[in-house]
């Protein structure tokens, strides 16, 4: 069984951030990987969020509207108690009404994957490089196949780093670099049963840049 695409549950999720995030100075591409969680029908979504940057909640409020529209489980790992109260605090003042993602503290994300069977969509931000990789490598996707996000991704471009030495023995069928918010990497994890990767089959989605107004359409 696989991950399968669902184009009106992803729609539905896009909107809904989008109303969401409506506030916000900077939307983070938020309803885009908000879109893709909820497409995919993930199940168990799991994110990074570190304090040390003052990175925005933008991100985590999509992946949260996402988890709503597909019942799934949302997880975010931080490296102590005091990234947990900001991320907390950041994220319940958005009058939205969000159910709390449950938070994991560990100074070593590799501990807290360790813990976490089954991921489905996973989320990490590449300008915390060390905290990212510790997560990417031990990081236990499901059987169906995950999508891995990784934000600010063009700053990875100068460090060797590698996909497929990144998730080590799963297989990663596609990749794709979406050229928005610092760049946005995108991974996708063949199933476990899978055989036979389809690459020539394409989902779609398009993204409205809520500054320019321009309305860019991407194969994920």
């Amino acid at each position: 069984m696989k991950l399968v695409w669902s184009p009106e549950t992803a729609s539905k999720a896009y909107l809904d951030t989008v109303k969401s995030c409506e506030n916000l100075e900077t939307h983070d591409a938020a309803e885009l990987i908000s879109a893709m969680a909820a497409g995919w029908n993930a199940k168990l979504i799991v994110e990074t969020w570190s304090y040390s940057y003052g990175d925005a909640v933008a991100s985590s409020i999509g992946l949260n509207v996402a988890s709503q529209h597909t019942n799934a489980k949302h997880i975010c790992i931080v490296q102590n108690s005091r990234t947990e109260s900001a991320y907390l605090q950041a994220i319940q003042e958005y009058p939205s009404p969000l159910n709390l993602p449950e938070t994991i503290i560990s100074q070593e994300p590799g501990d807290a994957m360790k813990e976490l069977q089954g991921i489905d969509f996973l989320v990490v931000d590449w300008r915390h490089k060390e905290f990212a990789a510790a997560a990417l490598r031990n990081a236990a996707f499901g059987s169906r196949g995950a999508v891995v996000v990784c934000r600010n991704g063009y700053s990875r471009s100068s460090s060797g780093f590698s996909w497929r030495r990144a998730l080590r023995d799963r297989e990663v069928v596609r990749t794709v670099t979406l050229p928005v918010t610092g760049g946005i990497e995108i991974a996708h994890v063949a199933a476990m049963d899978s055989g036979k990767s389809d690459k020539s089959k394409r989902r779609w989605i398009t993204h409205i840049d809520q500054r320019s107004g321009e309305e860019h359409v991407f194969s994920v």
